[in-house]
Order: structure tokens, then sequence, then C-alpha cells
């Protein structure tokens, strides 16, 4: 009984650091913030630059001004680390947050994601106010943007389109809201989900009206390669507006985001639907003359195996068929003689001659057997047969 309390014991205890080494490998980082005057830790986690500040009396996050110009960005002081481990083990995450955009023509709204080198605190006149030096562009910056002003350096679809940029302010992937029957600067609120999945290495982006469930398909995806962007920088994760020389205004109303990495050995990588289309070959349709050639060779082929299967048997049966069986010597067969002795009772041979020409009758016949086993026999047994059946004669 004690052997069996302490097997018990040690199986719980396995059970438990296992336990401990799956949540320590699946490693969690997130926050959320639904209101931001209410959430003591929002000053201490978050950075405000230019004219981003609370609004008291709706606990949101005013991150442009109705003047113009005006730009404003809130920036997550913890950097974070996307690539972890060697071999690096890459994280996937997902943020969401809820804003407003009023009715006029401004740059919008943007989430970014830059390297650790990024001055969250210098403004300039490029897109979301964001200073990517003077080049204007870098290799390692991220943003996916809401855009209401079509500029024509960028080349922006229109006034009211969503994109992803990588390394610049000309988006890899863009579409056009309208078609989702959403206005992005319709003075309403709306929310975006922005997901990357590790396994996948595609970043997707989903938008929908206020009381609106998270749609199933994307509106935009498309594949990143962050590994080799920022291996293993430390990254900062921020929203950026600005209106340019218009009246709009940008308001943030809720915000959370959450990192997860997950070991290699945890999960497979999935596929990619779009790269193994890429490497699918046409279907290449069969003439008919080849076919015919085809069925013709099959035939010939299979008849050839039939006639060589039957040669073996014939030729098998042959060889295992003539045997006979050997017998050894001392049981082989001798031919035996056999005497031949001639009939001494004239009776008898009388007897043999009457039936060999039929002259005798059947009665008559019983008679010539009895007086044949007189001679032959002792008188009692023939005595006994010639009572039995011919009784008047004794």
């Amino acid at each position: 009984m004690a052997k069996l309390c302490i097997s018990t014991c040690l199986t719980m205890l396995a059970f438990v650091i296992f336990h401990l080494k799956m949540l320590n490998a699946v490693s969690s980082y997130s926050f959320s913030f639904e209101s931001f005057d209410k959430n003591p830790n929002f000053e201490s986690n978050f950075a405000l630059y230019g004219d981003a500040k609370v609004v008291g009396n709706d606990s949101s996050l005013q991150l442009t001004h109705s003047v113009s110009p005006s730009a404003g960005r809130v920036m997550y002081k913890q950097p974070i680390k996307l690539v972890e481990g060697n071999p690096g083990n890459l994280a996937s995450f997902s943020t969401y947050f809820s804003f407003l955009m009023s009715p006029d023509s401004g740059d919008g709204l943007a989430f970014v994601m830059v390297p650790g080198g990024f001055n969250a605190s210098v403004f300039d006149s490029n897109p979301f106010g964001l200073y990517l030096g003077p080049e204007k562009s870098s290799p390692k910056f991220v943003a996916v943007e809401f855009d209401t002003m079509r500029d024509a350096r960028y080349g922006d679809l229109n006034d009211n389109h969503v994109g992803i940029d990588v390394g610049g302010f000309v988006s890899v992937k863009v579409r056009n809201v309208s078609s989702n029957n959403i206005v992005l600067n319709s003075g309403k609120r709306l929310h975006s989900w922005i997901d990357y999945e590790a396994g996948s290495k595609r970043l997707e982006v989903r938008l929908s009206h206020s009381g609106d469930i998270k749609p199933i398909d994307p509106l935009l995806s498309h594949p990143i390669e962050l590994l080799k962007m920022w291996s293993d920088e430390k990254v900062f994760i921020g929203l950026s507006s600005s209106n340019r020389n218009s009246s709009q205004t940008c308001s943030l109303h809720s915000w959370n985001f959450n990192l997860r990495r997950v070991l290699h050995w945890m999960h497979s990588q999935p596929l990619d639907p779009q790269a193994f289309a890429k490497h699918e070959k046409p279907m290449v349709v069969q003439k008919k003359s080849d076919c015919i050639l085809k069925v013709l060779a099959a035939m010939i082929f299979g008849t050839a195996f039939g006639a060589l299967g039957a040669f073996m048997v014939l030729y098998l049966w042959t060889i295992f068929g003539s045997r006979r069986p050997v017998v050894p010597e001392e049981c082989s067969v001798h031919p035996a003689d056999f005497e031949y002795n001639k009939v001494k009772d004239p009776s008898l041979y009388l007897f043999i001659l009457a039936c060999d020409q039929n002259l005798i009758q059947p009665w008559n016949l019983l008679k010539v057997i009895c007086e044949s086993l007189q001679n032959s026999f002792p008188s009692l047994i023939a005595a006994r047969i010639q009572l039995l059946f011919f009784p008047s004669e004794v």
C-alpha cells in the first residue's frame, strides 16, 4: 500500500513539473486597456508624444486635435523581442484596438512596429508624423495604415483605404474599404484586429463596425519575414496619427496586445495555401491515341505474362507428375504359382459340366450338390442338407 502511494505521488509530481514546463514554454506577454483614465498602470507602461492626451469625459486617448497641423502617438514603453533562443523561436502576436476619426481628410491612424533606435519624440511631414530618417525609409519598419488621404507620392489607392507598409510608406498590400461598406472618417467607432502567426509568417488585418464580431476572413493578408527583419533585436509598438493641414481628430478608445511564444516541438508549421498553389502544375489532358497505345501495351504484356505462367505450370507438372513411387526390394511384388488339382469326384465333375451346358434344373442342382457333398464331407452334414431340402427321399 505504501509503495502504491509513493508511486501515485511521484506520478502527480511529474505531471505538475511537465505542466509548469509547458507554461514556461508558452511565454505570454500582454496588456489590455478598455479605458485609459481609470487604469493606474497606464502612465507607467505607456508614453505619449506630440498632441496625444487622455480625455476624461469619455476615457479615450486623443491623438490629434482639431487644429492643424496636429500629430500625436502613444508608444508602449517596454520593448518586445519577437525572436528569442537559439535556434530563433519566432513569436506570434495579436492586437486589437477601437478608434474614431472625424469627417475630414488627414493621414488617419497607423499601428507601427519600429526598431529599438527609433526616436518616438520626433515628428515630421511624413505620413502619420513618423520620422524614418532622411531617406524616409527603414528596412526594419512595419505599419498597418488606416489612411483617409490620397497621397500621390506614395501611390495611395484612394482616400479610404487600409494598407500594410514594410520598410516605407508605399504599401505592399492595400485594400479599398469602401467595398466593405466602411468609411474610415465617418465619425463612428471602428474595430481593428491585427494578427501575426509565426508558423505561416503572415500578417492579417481585420476591420469592422462597432458592435460587430471579429470577421472570419481577413481584410488584408501578407507574408512578412520578421525573423530576417529583426533577428533578436528589440521592437517597440505604438499607434501614431497626424491630420496634415486638416482639422481631423483621431481618438483611441481601447487597446490590447498579446504576444505568444511557443517552442518548435509544441506545434507543426501550417501550410500556406497560396505558396502551394504557386508550385501546382497544370493538368495535362492525354491524347486519345496515347490512351489506345497504353491499353494495347497492357494487353500484350498481360498475354505474355499469362503464357509464361502456363508454360511454367506445365513444366513443373511434367517434372513432378511423371515420377513413380520407389518401393524397397524386400517389399517388391513376386509372381505366385498356383497348382491345378484335378477333380477326383466324378459327380462334382458332372455337376460342373452340367452347369456349363445349362442341363440341370434348380432342384436337380441341389441334389447333385448333396451327392457331391457325401463324397467330400462327412455323411452327417450331407444328411442334414438332404433332410432340409428333400425330406421325402430320406
